[in-house]
């Protein structure tokens, strides 16, 4: 759907409310998420259930995969395994990942908003977080894996 044009109500950019058309995005993509009743959907077969999907129904097969939420089963400690294994994916020739989602922040976790006093600078208030040190990890072995799939390792 969001590859067709829509009309829809909205705002202008003066904040007025208005009728509003899209043109419709030919760059679209699925995101796998996981969920809690389905659980993970970040390995090779779910990708190429995706893709096979998406083909038949004669979309892009653009595949992002979150490696949070459902595929992390909202542990933020397992979201580089995840990486890990989409890495593996990729660096095997799946062409068809087009990015992945991390959750990332300065420090590891997150807090709670409870008592503003004892927040520390740097942790996440919203989803827990990787730290700044394990999403270098995660981005450098992703981009490791890209290179060997291009041919460039």
């Amino acid at each position: 759907a969001a590859s067709h044009g829509h009309c829809f109500v909205g705002t202008t950019k003066q904040g007025i409310v208005a009728i509003v058309q899209s043109k419709g995005n030919k760059n679209c993509h699925v995101i796998l998420r996981g969920g809690t009743r389905s659980g993970p959907n970040y390995d090779a077969a779910h990708v190429a259930e995706t893709k096979e999907q998406l083909e038949k129904a004669k979309l892009p097969a653009n595949i992002m995969i979150d490696c949070s939420h459902g595929n992390s089963n909202k542990d933020h400690n397992r979201q580089p395994i995840v990486a890990a294994e989409i890495a593996t994916q990729i660096r095997n020739g799946e062409e068809n990942i087009i990015g992945v989602m991390i959750e990332s922040h300065i420090k590891a976790g997150k807090q709670s908003l409870t008592d503003m006093a004892k927040l520390q600078y740097g942790v996440s208030i919203t989803d827990a977080c990787i730290d700044l040190d394990m999403t270098e990890h995660v981005l450098s072995n992703l981009a490791g894996a890209k290179k060997v799939q291009m041919g460039r390792a």
